[in-house]
């Protein structure tokens, strides 16, 4: 996950490589899967229908993933739903559209089908349907899946944790620091604005670093990681360097927008914790045990501590040695409110020589 190099001027840089180069392969496959699919019904050859089925596929799928026009995705998302609506059809129209023009273009002059490119990129009015209702619905399932979360999608569709289950995991509680400050000098609502666009920036660190965004309890996210996951290369770490970077980074709109740069506590833990599904109607994935309950204890720890990142020794010891960037303050062994055992406890933060690339 880091590349660490030496800078000229003696510090670390390190970087971390892009989560979607995956998407590249997988989005055109998925689209030349779902050409052939309407090839075999429409009787059309499979060169033909797998190229025209990638070339339109792929520019939805990456555009949905956040990979291609990013910006006017973000902002279509945050629009009012009719907005969103439209905004959402008209950019799969114009995709589709040229996803066409150059799978034809491609099939006359480097194939030799049809008489001309111009007849080649025309497309068929039930081809263009079966391309927009099958982005429409690859889309839902993809807003569910961000709905719920990837994990608890893909969980609850197996049915992993239809029966309670023991597992190791790691917790992430990120509360927001001066919410309540806040909320008394603008009101709730513009309170309630200034944290849905503090959560939507933690998406994408959460997903660089394979975690999971399970809750958000008032002004606080709760993330979590499988032990694997988590440890490998210190990600449950770097995940908050990396959120902490992405809003430095852009503190010039924070205080246009808001008047401040948001600011943030954060504590992690590790430990046993049983897992299981509940609820009827509206079903989720929830945690049970101690280990939830020490992480929310070292949370408010830190806040005492003045600490900006607390961890536990329980963690520490599992992460092994850390990235060169990574320092520990140790506050020693502490005692925890509600918990018999005491805990020892670590700031973490990045060596003031370290740089992190975007």
């Amino acid at each position: 996950m880091i590349d660490g190099t030496t800078t000229g001027s003696g510090g670390l840089r390190y970087t971390k490589p892009s989560s979607h180069s995956g998407l590249w392969i997988l989005a055109p496959t998925v689209g030349a899967l779902a050409g052939l699919i309407y090839g075999l019904a429409s009787d059309i050859e499979p060169l033909v229908s797998a190229l025209r089925g990638a070339f339109i596929g792929a520019p939805v799928l990456l555009y949905e993933r956040g990979v291609l026009m990013r910006r006017w995705r973000d902002w279509s998302r945050r629009a009012a739903t009719p907005v969103f609506g439209l905004a959402t059809l008209a950019t799969y129209v114009a995709m589709i559209v040229f996803g066409n023009a150059v799978a034809g273009t491609i099939l006359h002059h480097g194939f030799g089908y049809m008489a001309n490119a111009h007849v080649a990129m025309k497309m068929s009015e039930t081809g263009f349907a079966y391309a927009l209702g099958i982005s429409a619905l690859v889309t839902f399932v993809l807003r569910v899946r961000d709905l719920m979360g990837p994990r608890v999608f893909a969980s609850l569709l197996v049915g992993r944790y239809h029966r309670a289950i023991t597992e190791e995991r790691i917790f992430l509680f990120l509360d927001v620091a001066g919410s309540t400050r806040f909320a008394e000098e603008h009101g709730d609502l513009a309170a309630q604005t200034w944290l849905g666009a503090i959560f939507n920036a933690l998406a994408l660190p959460v997903r660089r670093a394979s975690g999971s965004i399970d809750d958000y309890i008032g002004d606080m996210a709760m993330v979590s990681w499988s032990m694997e996951r988590g440890l490998r290369d210190a990600a449950c770490l770097e995940c908050v360097f990396d959120v902490l970077r992405i809003v430095e980074a852009d503190a010039g709109r924070w205080t246009a927008r808001f008047g401040e740069v948001p600011r943030f506590r954060a504590a992690l833990h590790c430990g046993p914790v049983v897992t299981a599904e509940i609820g009827l109607e509206r079903r989720k994935i929830a945690y049970f045990g101690d280990t939830l309950n020490t992480t929310s204890r070292l949370e408010g720890l830190a806040k005492e501590l003045g600490a900006e990142i607390v961890v536990s020794g329980d963690l520490l010891d599992r992460l092994g040695d850390l990235p060169g960037h990574i320092r520990i303050s140790e506050f020693g062994v502490r005692a925890l409110r509600g918990r018999k055992e005491s805990l020892r406890i670590a700031a973490v933060h990045v060596h003031k020589s370290a740089k992190i690339a975007p």
